[in-house]
């Protein structure tokens, strides 16, 4: 009832119909962890770059260790969306919700990433908008887990949209941690920084960073092992 009232206030405050929250209140299939993953396809990200991110989490679910991570759970299974944003009106799941719970599923799942279209949308970046979209779908999921993260992903601050630091501090304030995994831009030094700032929070929140297209693969991989097995980033 607790976790309920708070989701019902955090929806509010972020523009969320009451309507829409109320299916959080049920009792949903347990998992370990509700994992939206929160992906960056604005116009800096490229259609090659695109599917280079796309196959980094299909490879990382289906990773020896990530898979022992997820079945080594308490309910052997995790929960988990991909969602694309971009600018305003951009964001969009595009892979359902999906319990991951051994090797077929974490592979059926990595289909549906490599096999949803791509959708060109420039116009900015739309951090807070995305957030706020991915709370309000994990509250609706039909899924309960001990621990909810939002794993958002990208190569640039906030910069169209509802206001990201007010969307981050009422997420958090609901119970769920967001991550975050920046791609390196020599244009913007203090990415990293933003990201800790601005958009990260939560207990046990991190940020890792990709130091270049190539080693995003290896960063998600990382961030992955860190969020399943709730290790302490080091």
């Amino acid at each position: 009832m607790r976790r309920a009232v708070r989701l019902i206030v955090c929806l509010i405050a972020l523009g969320v119909p009451c309507a829409a929250a109320a299916p959080a209140t049920a009792q949903g299939t347990p998992v370990d962890i509700e994992l939206a993953f929160v992906v960056d396809a604005s116009g800096s990200i490229d259609g090659t770059e695109t599917k280079l991110q796309r196959q980094g989490y299909v490879d990382a679910l289906a990773n020896a260790t990530v898979q022992s991570a997820i079945t080594g759970g308490l309910t052997g299974g995790i929960a988990v969306a991909y969602i694309e944003f971009a600018a305003v009106g951009c964001t969009r799941l595009s892979v359902s919700w999906t319990r991951i719970h051994d090797l077929a599923s974490a592979e059926a799942f990595g289909q549906q990433i490599v096999a949803a279209p791509l959708k060109f949308c420039p116009g900015g970046n739309a951090i807070g908008d995305a957030l706020s979209f991915a709370a309000q779908s994990i509250a609706t999921n039909g899924f309960q887990g001990t621990r909810r993260v939002i794993d958002i992903s990208g190569d640039g601050p906030n910069t169209v949209g509802s206001s990201v630091e007010f969307a981050r501090d009422r997420i958090v304030a609901s119970g769920v941690t967001i991550n975050g995994l920046v791609i390196r831009r020599l244009s913007m030094p203090n990415l990293e920084a933003y990201f800790r700032g601005a958009i990260t929070g939560g207990p046990g929140s991190f940020v890792i960073k990709a130091e270049d297209r190539k080693s995003f693969a290896e960063a998600i991989l990382k961030k992955m092992i860190l969020e399943i097995a709730e290790q302490p980033a080091g």
